[in-house]
């Protein structure tokens, strides 16, 4: 997620590196204060020993310790959506067939720009919101797996606590943890965090967002798998009725 928020950033609103990272240090000021925020920009700050920018050097292929792929595993394994990591995961494969990509870069059409003529001020903020509706969504299908586990194996899981071992010291530390352990006070049988009246009023003011960027990406032709599986996911669950009788049918 904060990948493709860097991406909007550079290349639909042309913002120079300095300028990220002032935005990423902004950002760690409010909500989306994390450890992966806060490292995010530092290392757009970071400068190679020619006083160059380091990152742009770095080759854009990324690879896996296996953490998200069994997490992934798990998720179908218990048949629980646990979209945003599932979609993390095929981006980083993705990421990894630079030559194809290369190549297929010079033969597969796509938008004559990727840069965003409306208001970037404006825009810049839907970025802002939509990571951070979509961050609360991967965590909501988080908690979603190790319920589905807890019930599968007769677990008796303090959520709560969970949360409070992450803000402890952890690459997922998130401010917001906080309020994840007071939701689980609230209700200790809470069935999905975006339920709790607290991230249903943070998803409900960042919803919209996620659709603005998530369009606009789409219309300039810049990838953003995981925040679009974000609001899919988001749309299915709150949909009274899906499609899955015609699939019944089907079967």
């Amino acid at each position: 997620l904060i990948c493709e928020a860097y991406h909007l950033i550079k290349d639909t609103l042309g913002l120079e590196q300095d300028e990220i990272a002032s935005v990423f240090e902004e950002w760690n000021k409010g909500e989306l204060d994390s450890f992966l925020i806060e490292i995010t920009r530092d290392i757009l700050k970071y400068k190679d020993t020619d006083g160059k920018y380091l990152l742009p050097k770095i080759r854009d292929t990324a690879g896996q310790k296996g953490t998200g792929k069994w997490t992934g595993i798990a998720a179908l394994e218990y048949g629980t959506p646990v979209t945003l990591i599932g979609e993390a995961v095929f981006a980083r494969c993705l990421s990894a067939l630079k030559d194809e990509r290369v190549t297929a870069s010079k033969v597969l059409p796509g938008p004559k720009t990727t840069r965003y003529n409306g208001d970037k001020k404006a825009f810049l903020e839907h970025i802002r919101k939509a990571l951070y509706g979509a961050k609360i969504i991967s965590y909501a299908q988080g908690f979603m797996l190790l319920r589905e586990a807890a019930k599968v194996h007769n677990w008796e899981l303090n959520y709560g606590g969970i949360a409070l071992m992450w803000r402890g010291g952890c690459i997922i530390r998130s401010v917001f943890l906080g309020n994840i352990k007071d939701a689980y006070t609230r209700n200790p049988h809470l069935s999905n965090l975006l339920l709790d009246p607290f991230f249903t009023s943070a998803i409900s003011s960042t919803q919209q967002s996620m659709r603005e960027v998530s369009g606009q990406a789409a219309l300039l032709g810049v990838p953003v798998p995981a925040l679009s599986t974000a609001l899919a996911f988001y749309d299915g669950y709150r949909s009274h009725t899906l499609p899955a009788n015609l699939l019944q049918a089907q079967r």
